[in-house]
């Protein structure tokens, strides 16, 4: 079967040069807070990032790895089926939520432009035409550069040029999360607008994107307590088992939120409801993410700042190993084999995370484009 845009599913952080807010402690009183600062510093290393955000990228791009590689061996494992189900409604919004964050000074002064046409747009145009090219040579046909309909993944960097440019208008409304949820829900009733621009998905996963704009690190501090975490320990496997029983019943193109309810033979008023109780599903899970985080760094910290290589990546072996057929030729659809693919999946974002991955894609997720701008817009040093 021929690839179409956004039939392929899925989600990194653009890489972001703008400083990033630490995490102040918050759960003693005031006792111990020269000593935990000192301790934060440590954990931030160079250039003024945070572990914590760090850890979150990088934990995120794994399960977005996991969630593109379980399609291979869904067949037979209600198990799976659920827990890829169970993934889904939460990672994405969870990737989002925090490119959100990221975002609260954009605004339309010429360097931010040149940073957004660098880290987004010529990323998303490179990559674009390279998936193109592979699912065409995949397929043994021509198959033409659509730069107004994403392939597989690229949806998303098509979404965060978007939600940047809007940044501004959030940032001045009175109710900037009701408003987008509305928009949400209302792009959820109206059909036909998936294909071109990504459209869909832009609209409904705006409200996790404000919401991200409209928090503080003191909201981080709130689900990093431990009652945060107790609590994520029981929602989490409750709302695994409401997916697992509702996985047989439900389409999976609602979690994917690429289409709207009438072209799933659904009542305009059923994509609603379902995306206002999807987006608090996804809100709590999102949290629950977020609570068991490491805070300090670890052996994986670093990893976080290349999440851009591996989400660009590793799209590329999930589809060849599609296309190849290697679940039936390694006979992967068993409990062992479930296990041994989602094992791969890890280690192979993990390796497309690395600091040399991340220096060799340098000249295009982070080019230089001081020269196509003027002076004024911060292009020439």
């Amino acid at each position: 079967m021929s690839p179409t845009p956004q039939t392929r599913q899925r989600d990194p952080l653009a890489p972001s040069r703008e400083a990033v807010p630490g995490l102040a402690p918050s759960e003693d009183g005031g006792r111990g807070t020269a000593a935990r600062a000192a301790g934060e510093r440590r954990d931030q290393g160079s250039k003024g990032r945070d572990a914590y955000f760090d850890n979150a990228k990088y934990l995120a791009i794994v399960l977005v790895a996991m969630g593109h590689s379980w399609p291979l061996v869904l067949s037979g494992s209600r198990t799976t089926e659920a827990l890829y189900m169970w993934v889904y409604v939460f990672h994405m919004p969870a990737f989002v939520l925090i490119s959100g964050y990221f975002s609260r000074s954009f605004d339309m002064k010429p360097r931010k432009l040149m940073r957004l046409v660098s880290s987004v747009v010529v990323p998303y145009a490179v990559f674009q035409a390279a998936y193109a090219v592979f699912f065409g040579v995949m397929e043994g046909e021509r198959v033409p550069v659509r730069m107004l309909s994403p392939w597989f993944l690229m949806w998303f960097l098509m979404a965060l040029f978007f939600w940047r440019l809007l940044t501004p208008l959030f940032l001045a409304v009175r109710w900037p999360v009701p408003l987008a949820l509305l928009i949400a829900a209302a792009a959820a009733a109206v059909p036909d607008i998936g294909q071109q621009l990504s459209a869909q998905r832009v609209l409904q996963f705006l409200p996790f994107f404000v919401l991200g704009l409209r928090l503080r690190p003191e909201h981080f501090r709130l689900v990093q307590r431990w009652r945060a975490r107790w609590a994520a320990a029981v929602v989490c496997p409750v709302s695994f088992a409401v997916v697992y029983w509702a996985a047989p019943r439900t389409r999976l193109d609602w979690v994917y939120r690429n289409h709207g309810a009438q072209e799933m033979g659904q009542p305009w008023w059923v994509g609603v409801l379902t995306t206002v109780a999807l987006s608090g599903a996804a809100l709590a899970l999102t949290a629950c993410f977020l609570a068991w985080v490491p805070r300090r760094r670890m052996w994986f910290t670093s990893l976080g700042a290349g999440t851009i290589g591996g989400y660009l990546l590793h799209g590329f072996v999930v589809r060849y190993a599609e296309y190849a057929g290697w679940a039936r030729t390694y006979h992967l659809e068993t409990p062992v084999g479930r296990v041994v693919v989602t094992v791969c999946a890890v280690a192979l974002v993990t390796v497309l995370c690395a600091p040399v991955v991340r220096r060799a894609l340098k000249p295009v997720t982070e080019p230089d484009l001081g020269w196509a701008f003027r002076k004024a817009a911060g292009g020439v040093r």
